[in-house]
């Protein structure tokens, strides 16, 4: 019987091994809850400066001028503040996992972290340059939606290299995204919802499941 226990033992050692290799499992649940905490600030900043103006573009106002078209000022405010929520969520990200791999005497940057990155990046750069494109053509009220689908698609694409979890983070994104583009008027609320809420549930339930 103790062989047995023991040959069982050194199978599940083998398979945590394996696994380990092959996936990336070093990403920190708080870098999950700081990323939320940057998407909801960014969600804030938008709704105090704008409101959900650039939702009517019947009239002129901050958003949108007499002719309907988007002022180049709300464009850059947008493109701002987007760069601020990735500028916070990428730096606290890097920190809390280089933090975690350190503790777990793994490396951060292997071949596995670049599976991982490119996974990600491909259907994440093409969401980020479609949404340019709907700025660019005047639908601005799809910009949410498309934002949350792909990077929904992102996440799932990539919880190949990375822990399970992942996976039902993007599902759940992409149903927002799928929500958010048939109720137009409420794209902000999904936006946060997407980018706030849901990463800080995910990312406390990450940190109590693998480092508590």
């Amino acid at each position: 019987m103790d062989n047995q226990n023991e040959h069982l033992e050194n199978l599940a050692e083998m398979r945590s091994l394996m696994e380990k290799s092959s996936r990336f499992v070093s990403l920190s649940g708080l870098s999950g809850v700081f990323a939320g905490l940057a998407g909801l600030i960014g969600a804030a900043a938008l709704f105090w400066f704008y409101g959900t103006q650039y939702y009517y573009p019947d009239h002129s106002n901050a958003v949108y001028t007499e002719s309907g078209e988007i002022k180049d000022s709300f464009i850059q405010f947008l493109f701002l503040d987007t760069v601020g929520i990735l500028v916070m969520a990428i730096g606290f990200g890097a920190f809390f996992t280089m933090r975690k791999a350190k503790r777990q005497g793994l490396k951060v940057w292997d071949a596995t972290s670049k599976r991982l990155l490119i996974n990600l990046l491909i259907p994440l750069l093409t969401g980020g340059v479609f949404g340019l494109i709907l700025i660019k053509q005047g639908q601005i009220q799809l910009v949410a939606a498309t934002t949350l689908i792909f990077y929904g698609l992102a996440l799932v694409n990539a919880s190949k290299y990375t822990l399970h979890d992942i996976r039902y983070l993007g599902i759940c994104e992409i149903i927002l995204g799928l929500l958010s583009a048939f109720y137009i008027g409420y794209g902000l609320v999904f936006w946060a919802i997407g980018f706030g809420i849901l990463h800080v549930i995910y990312g406390i339930v990450m940190y109590l499941k693998y480092e508590k």
